[in-house]
């Protein structure tokens, strides 16, 4: 990592023309920096209409400066903010001009780094921030916004009081024999470990819906030719994304549509039919809808309803971990029933053409995705959140097993230990800077 005493500046508003653009500088001296800049101090935390002026003291832009001194700052540092009109020649003249008196152009993230490094974040806040600029629904930004506030790192706290009381405990009974503190004949230590268990797994599901909620469901769509793929992609995408013609083999490459589906991000994959033979374009086409499936969370099996298939030699051309929804589609010329064929939801009659059946497709797909609407406990989380709470879990239950086991109290102190230590990687206490760095670099410049 670069000192954090460097003067940083970017961008911070999005490219393209707009009626304000933000200029945005953190490090020390700003106060003085500004002076040179606009000829005067500005007062802290007041808005100064001012010019902004080039080496030869001409105006560069008029607008607004905004001077925060640290501590008091979104980074910790001195923060100068400089709001001019949003052309984006203006302000990269504006830009160049502040790292010509010596600021240098902010690595992705390095504002809100700077704050995590500063204490005015922890590390789940500082992920947050990107999660809200990010967000895709109301119900993603409302999550982001809670686990932003520290709702989600209050409840990973909460956690980690819970195993060091325990650790306290079981560590005293070691350190002093003589006190005879039999902690293995002890219920409290039963009933703790109990009460760890169940706050895990309640830290999980909430933290498992924020994953889906900021990852949403890969859903691949396949099947034969003509079965309708294209067609259900239109409706669950509400426009006409696909090709759609009754010659068999119209889709040859991999199409991608982003869509909500009641709050819940769905990645929907459009894929060549499934068929032997074929030219060579096709034939690359389905290569690459075997390659999709691969990465893909669900496949959803289009068949048409009115010639029912083989479905077990369809399923053989499918990755066998992968759960599976079947589509009978076109139950308007087949007069099928649409809604659910089994009890378990997992064959479908619908009609991609008049919208039958639809509705029981999108519960079905979020089911398998475990989405349930955002509701006042949800916060936003990532794959590293969960990894990190199934980790420190597994050391809990391996502490337990050798308590059970063994009678080792020595044992059941260290994997707490190494639980308590496992958690602290969602905050950020125990983080490498390689982690540190991956986790910014996906940021906005400027933020």
């Amino acid at each position: 990592m670069q000192s954090s005493q460097d003067l940083i500046a970017a961008i911070a508003t999005p490219p393209g023309r707009g009626g304000v653009g933000i200029v945005r500088l953190s490090g020390p001296s700003l106060a003085e920096f500004a002076a040179r800049l606009c000829g005067f101090r500005p007062r802290p935390r007041h808005a100064h209409l001012a010019d902004f002026l080039d080496a030869q003291g001409n105006s560069i832009d008029q607008g607004l400066i905004l001077y925060f001194p640290a501590p008091a700052s979104y980074t910790g540092e001195d923060v100068l903010e400089l709001q001019g009109h949003g052309g984006p020649v203006i302000l990269d003249m504006l830009l160049q001009r502040v790292i010509a008196l010596g600021a240098r152009p902010a690595r992705p993230g390095e504002f809100s780094e700077r704050a995590f490094l500063n204490d005015k974040l922890d590390l789940a806040q500082a992920e947050a921030v990107a999660d809200l600029i990010d967000a895709g629904s109301a119900e993603a930004a409302r999550a982001a916004t809670r686990s932003l506030s520290g709702e989600f790192s209050r409840a990973v706290h909460a956690l980690v009081e819970q195993l060091i009381e325990l650790r306290i405990f079981v560590e005293a009974a070691i350190d002093f024999p003589d006190e005879e503190i039999d902690f293995l004949s002890d219920e409290r230590v039963e009933r703790q470990l109990s009460e760890i268990t169940e706050a895990f797994d309640q830290l999980m599901q909430r933290a498992e819906q924020g994953r889906v909620m900021r990852e949403g469901l890969r859903l691949v769509l396949a099947g034969r030719p003509n079965a309708g793929k294209s067609s259900l992609l239109n409706r669950l995408a509400g426009h006409d994304a696909a090709i759609v013609t009754d010659i068999p083999g119209t889709t040859r490459d991999v199409l991608r549509e982003y869509v909500h589906l009641d709050g819940l991000p769905l990645h929907l994959i459009d894929t060549a039919g499934l068929r032997e033979g074929g030219d060579a374009v096709e034939q690359e086409g389905i290569r690459r809808a075997r390659e999709a499936m691969e990465t893909a969370d669900c496949v959803l099996l289009v068949v048409d309803d009115q010639s029912p298939e083989d479905i077990a030699e369809l399923r053989r051309d499918l990755p066998p971990q992968l759960p599976v929804i079947i589509a009978h589609n076109k139950i308007d010329l087949s007069g099928g029933t649409a809604g659910y064929r089994d009890d378990q939801g997992r064959r479908i009659g619908l009609s991609a053409l008049t919208g039958e059946g639809i509705q029981a497709l999108s519960e079905r797909l979020k089911a398998v995705a475990g989405y349930r609407p955002a509701g006042e406990d949800v916060f936003m989380a990532r794959r590293r959140h969960l990894d990190a709470i199934e980790r420190a879990r597994a050391h809990v239950d391996a502490g337990q097993a050798e308590l059970i086991e063994s009678r080792a109290g020595e044992l059941l102190a260290e994997e707490l230990r190494l639980a308590q230590q496992t958690l602290g990687e969602i905050s950020g206490e125990f983080s490498s800077d390689d982690l540190l760095g991956r986790i910014f670099s996906s940021f906005c410049i400027g933020k």
